[in-house]
C-alpha cells in the first residue's frame, strides 16, 4: 500500500519549530478489524480537528479521539494550543476526499452528529493519522470502545517522540498531586494507587494519604462489570502505577470517574 503524502505544516511551540505534517500511513484494516464499515461520502468541510461535514449533510465526530478544541462560537472557550494545526492536518488528510465510516459502538450523540471512525479511500485510518502526528488524544466512552488498544499505542508513540501537543505544557501528563490545579479539564494523570477499596456501591482508587483532599478515581458498581469482564479488578490495583484519563471533577478533592477499563493504563514499574 502506498503511503498517503501530505503537505507539511509548521507550528511554533515557544521558541521551537516542530514539524507535524510528515506522512505516516496507518493501515486501516490491520488496526481496526472489528469495525463495521459502511459507505460514507465526500468531506466538504472540516469544522475542527475532530469533526467534519459530509456532502450528504451528515456531521461526523471522529469517535475515540479528542483534538485540540476551537471556540466555534462557544462562549468562554478559548482556542486550545495547536487547534488550528489539528484542523489543518485533518483538512490535508480528508478534505475533498471520499471517506468510509467505521462503527464499533454508539452511532450518534445528543448533538445529532454521527460518531464514526473515518477511512480515506478505505485504506487510511484518519484517527490513527492524527494520533500518530501528536494532534489528538485518545478519548473514549463506555458505549464506544472499539479500536482503543491500537489508538493508545499510537498516542503513546507520539507522546514518547514528543510530537506536536506532547511538547506543549497544556497537554502534559499530570501527576496525582497536580490534578487539583486542573479541575473541569480533560487530563491524563499518572501516579501510584495507595489504596483501592469498595465502599457501598463504589470502588475508590486513592492516590494520596488523605482521601478527602487527594486525587481519587471513582468506579460505580454498574461500571465495575466492564472492568472485570476485561480481566481488570480495580481493587487489585493497589500499589500499582497507572495512567488515568478523563475529566477531573471535584468530589472530596480532584476526581476522575472511570466508566470503562480503557481509561486506566497499567504502567511498568
Amino acid at each position: 500500500m502506498m503511503p498517503l503524502t501530505l503537505p507539511c505544516v509548521r507550528t511554533t511551540l515557544g521558541a521551537a519549530l516542530v514539524l507535524v505534517g510528515a506522512a505516516w500511513a496507518v493501515p486501516a484494516v490491520a488496526a481496526t478489524p472489528d469495525l463495521v464499515r459502511e459507505p460514507g461520502a465526500t468531506v466538504v468541510e472540516v469544522i475542527d480537528g475532530d469533526t467534519v461535514m459530509l456532502a450528504d449533510g451528515r456531521e461526523v465526530r471522529l469517535v475515540g479521539i479528542q483534538a485540540p478544541k476551537l471556540p466555534l462560537g462557544r462562549p468562554n472557550l478559548k482556542a486550545w494550543p495547536l487547534a488550528d494545526d489539528a484542523k489543518a492536518a485533518l483538512e490535508a488528510i480528508a478534505l475533498d476526499r471520499t471517506v468510509t465510516l467505521g462503527f464499533g459502538g454508539a452511532r450518534g450523540d445528543r448533538h445529532g452528529r454521527v460518531l464514526a471512525h473515518l477511512f480515506v479511500d478505505d485504506t487510511i485510518w484518519v484517527q490513527g493519522e492524527l494520533l500518530k502526528r501528536g494532534l489528538a488524544r485518545v478519548y473514549t466512552f463506555a458505549d464506544n470502545r472499539a479500536a482503543v488498544p491500537a489508538m493508545l499505542a499510537l498516542e503513546r508513540e507520539a507522546r514518547q517522540a514528543g510530537r506536536a501537543i506532547w511538547r506543549h505544557p497544556f497537554y502534559r501528563v499530570r501527576t496525582a498531586a497536580e490534578a487539583v490545579r486542573h479541575l473541569d479539564s480533560f487530563e491524563l494523570v499518572e501516579g501510584r494507587v495507595l489504596a483501592a477499596v469498595r465502599v457501598g456501591a463504589r470502588t475508590y482508587l486513592n492516590f494520596g494519604a488523605d482521601f478527602k483532599t487527594d486525587f481519587t478515581v471513582v468506579i460505580a458498581a454498574a461500571d465495575r462489570k466492564s472492568f472485570t469482564a476485561a480481566g481488570l479488578d480495580p481493587v487489585a490495583l493497589k500499589d500499582r502505577r497507572v495512567r488515568v484519563r478523563g475529566w477531573i471533577k471535584s468530589l472530596n478533592g480532584p476526581m476522575i470517574e472511570a466508566t470503562h477499563p480503557e481509561q486506566i493504563e497499567l504502567l511498568d514499574e
